[in-house]
């Protein structure tokens, strides 16, 4: 039976879904199961509700939760990373307000932008000294990394360790579950390819049985049904003539055309939730604490299977089962038009054979310029990461669209200086 290792286990309700996604596998009932994570009060937690998934689908894995990071990679399977460095005080609540001092405001800020930029200096590091440890006590493990930002930290850990690693995201297939249900037919039916990088990846095809489905997609435009949360996402489509994969909300702050001080209509005219991630922290933290207590008085919880790919993964390179899944892998070839090395979404096929993912070739051409311009961002943040040199944060910054659109290169410096400053306990080496 394979060793699945949590890392950032404290993340309840994630943890919740995969480990009920990987118990309702027969294949997989027998695992051990290791939580880590660096908070014992959240840990217990997540043990309590691995025993209540294990017993509501009747599972018998081993459990074992440890505050030793070590101890839980040692002789690890699989291994899933969960984690968020600088949790939401101080790290997300700072990534927001010091931008904000400027009039730089942001959406969700965990994978571009300003705040991207931040996170991934944070993260970086830490992942970087988790996949050394790999190296040492679990050298063919498979790391299945679910952190933000996805491409910035998967391209760091490709150029420095020999990690087996993919970068999971539910955003190709969470928004063709939208798209189908916008266009009216069972996801099921539709056969789509999408390509790019993560949280900008589009589909090149979105079919049912050889018939063209974007027409469709047209349609919900043309009779008025765009719906309130997808402006964004809809008006780029009309641009574009390609549906890109991540939510309103986040692409919003990867180009400059959306989010402007000076233009408040744009604001409302495309329904873009400034401040979201904020809020959405706090309710989680909400409902973690009420989570809590309740599981502690003996709640029982309800199992269903997510969307996430993990679970399909472990359970194909224990069986050898076929399945297509969605990852994030370095450019060895992938996408011809973007740069080699750099952090690629592509379908993938998994097996007996390992993960194998799909050559694409060239991508419209547009599309690959717009990529460009987030890849810029990410290359120069993981350049400053790897080298701590301080001139590759000014110059990720200078480059990032959203950024760039709104303040003068004089601000742009200045910001950095005050969240190097803010960040003093995490990145000392920009010191």
């Amino acid at each position: 039976m394979p060793r699945i290792t949590f890392i950032g286990a404290g993340s309840t309700v994630f943890a919740k879904n995969l480990l009920g996604d990987i118990l309702s596998f027969p294949e997989l009932q027998n695992a051990t199961i290791s939580l880590f994570d660096i908070d014992a009060e959240r840990l217990r937690t997540s043990e309590i509700v691995a025993h209540k998934v294990a017993q509501a689908l009747g599972a018998h894995p081993t459990i074992e939760t440890t505050t030793d990071r070590r101890r839980a990679l040692a002789d690890a399977d699989y291994a899933i990373c969960m984690i968020q460095v600088g949790g939401y005080k101080p790290g997300t609540v700072t990534d927001f307000e010091i931008p904000k001092k400027y009039g730089l405001r942001q959406t969700i800020a965990d994978t571009l932008g300003i705040g991207g930029i931040m996170r991934g200096l944070r993260t970086i590091p830490v992942l970087l000294d988790m996949c050394h440890e790999m190296e040492q006590l679990c050298p063919d493990v498979t790391f299945l990394q679910y952190v933000n930002p996805m491409a910035m930290n998967c391209w760091a850990i490709n150029r420095e360790t020999s990690i087996k690693t993919v970068g999971l995201c539910h955003s190709v297939q969470g928004t063709a579950e939208q798209l189908a249900e916008d266009i009216g037919i069972p996801i099921d039916e539709i056969n789509y390819l999408c390509a790019g990088i993560n949280h900008m990846a589009f589909y090149l095809r979105f079919e049912r049985e050889g018939e063209n489905l974007y027409p469709r997609i047209r349609q919900v435009v043309e009779e008025g049904r765009v719906p309130d949360w997808n402006r964004v996402r809809y008006e780029m489509f009309q641009r574009l003539g390609y549906f890109v994969t991540e939510s309103s909300e986040h692409f919003s702050e990867y180009v400059p055309w959306f989010i402007k001080r000076d233009r408040p209509d744009l604001i409302e005219q495309f329904n873009i939730p400034l401040d979201e991630y904020i809020r959405r922290s706090e309710n989680q933290i909400a409902g973690w604490e009420k989570q809590r207590a309740e599981l502690e008085a003996g709640a029982d919880i309800e199992v269903r299977r997510s969307h996430e790919y993990g679970s399909l993964i472990i359970h194909s390179l224990e069986t050898g089962q076929p399945r297509v899944i969605y990852g994030n892998f370095a450019n060895n070839g992938l996408i011809d038009n973007l740069p080699e090395g750099c952090c690629v979404e592509v379908p993938c096929l998994v097996d007996k054979n390992g993960l194998q993912p799909t050559k694409i070739g060239a991508l419209p051409p547009h599309l690959a310029a717009l990529m460009q311009t987030n890849i810029n961002v990410q290359a120069l943040t993981v350049e400053a990461a790897l080298t701590g040199r301080r001139e590759h944060i000014y110059h990720a910054a200078m480059l990032d669209p959203h950024t760039a659109a709104e303040l003068s290169l004089d601000q742009i410096w200045s910001l950095v200086d005050d969240l190097i400053a803010a960040h003093e306990g995490w990145l000392p080496q920009y010191q």
